[in-house]
């Protein structure tokens, strides 16, 4: 099969196109033939890692996120069937979906509906995911709340303003100015200019000094400890890049919630009910897009040779929204 793989860590100057075996699923997996594959700044981490992940083995095929159709079953696969349309979070260990075929656990899949393309599909799953458990499952977000996005420009942020803005919340978001018309497209109400204001200040003017219901961070840890401090009583604050410092928060003053979004950590540290959210909350963001209410924010579709420029870019983190490899 084509595909493009790593032949040694430490630089995306190490990827090269070829050929590699077609993969075989195994008990409970099943063989996607992709038609389209999502990248993410994960997937750049741990190819300019000097290690790389400890269970690659080479040459290694990266990219966690793939959206096609299933070619082959393994043993005990329920649910699935050969020519179903679907899209997948991989593991970040396993072997990935820069390539004509991959193999994903079952369990794991999400079905993709009709009227949603492979490529928007493959948008969707690591960083819609983030967003949608930042969100939806841990922090609640419900109608009348203020919630703060940082990064809105971007992939996570970028759901993750869409999906506070179907809760019927007001959207807070930070993006580079060049960016804040697209941020404000997808449902913010309010843009702060990160590197010419100050965040926190421009938040409680803009929240008469209330401050926000809720806050996701996913720019670093001290970014995500200065944002504790615009939480109202019992707010919360999700983060992805770096934990917040809460000895910066005096006990039993406000009594913020802060929940650390992992979603790798559901292969290495879960169990299958937590595999499974990965599959059902998939196939929700997938309806929403079907339904017109969620743009997958595609900024534009490379193909495989322009993949490792694509990659560059991404790990810059400056992309507005999203890019896909078409592999169709």
């Amino acid at each position: 099969m084509r595909a493009l793989y790593l032949t040694a860590p430490g630089s995306i100057g190490n990827l090269q196109v070829g050929e590699l075996p077609v993969p075989e699923p195994g008990p409970g997996e099943v063989r996607i033939k992709v038609e389209a594959a999502g990248l993410n700044p994960v997937d750049v981490s741990f190819i300019q890692s000097p290690s790389g992940h400890p269970d690659w083995h080479w040459p290694h095929v990266p990219a966690q996120d793939a959206a096609g159709i299933v070619d082959a079953v393994g043993e005990g696969v329920e649910g699935f069937a050969v020519g179903d349309r679907v899209a997948n979070h991989g593991a970040i260990s396993a072997e990935g979906s820069l390539a004509e075929y991959r193999i994903a656990t079952a369990e794991t899949l999400a079905h993709i509906p009709d009227g949603v393309s492979a490529l928007a599909a493959a948008a969707l799953p690591c960083a819609g995911l983030t967003a949608y458990q930042a969100i939806v499952r841990r922090m609640h977000v419900q109608v009348g709340q203020t919630v703060l996005v940082t990064a809105a420009a971007g992939g996570v942020g970028g759901f993750a303003v869409q999906l506070a803005r179907l809760a019927g919340a007001r959207v807070i978001g930070t993006a580079s100015s060049v960016n804040h018309e697209f941020v404000r497209s997808l449902g913010a109400s309010d843009v702060i200019s990160y590197r010419s204001e100050n965040v926190g200040e421009r938040v409680l003017e803009l929240t008469d000094g209330r401050g926000v219901d809720a806050v996701l961070d996913v720019v670093s840890s001290e970014s995500a400890t200065e944002n504790l401090k615009l939480l109202v009583h019992t707010g919360s604050l999700a983060f992805a890049s770096g934990r917040p410092d809460l000895e910066t928060v005096p006990p039993f003053s406000t009594a913020p919630s802060i929940h650390e979004l992992a979603l790798g950590a559901a292969y290495d540290h879960g169990d299958s009910v937590a595999r499974k959210y990965l599959g059902s909350e998939l196939e929700v963001l997938a309806g929403l897009v079907a339904e017109g209410k969620l743009n997958p924010m595609i900024n534009r579709v490379a193909t495989l040779e322009e993949a490792p420029e694509a990659l560059a870019e991404v790990g810059a983190r400056h992309v507005q929204g999203k890019i896909v490899i078409d592999l169709s």
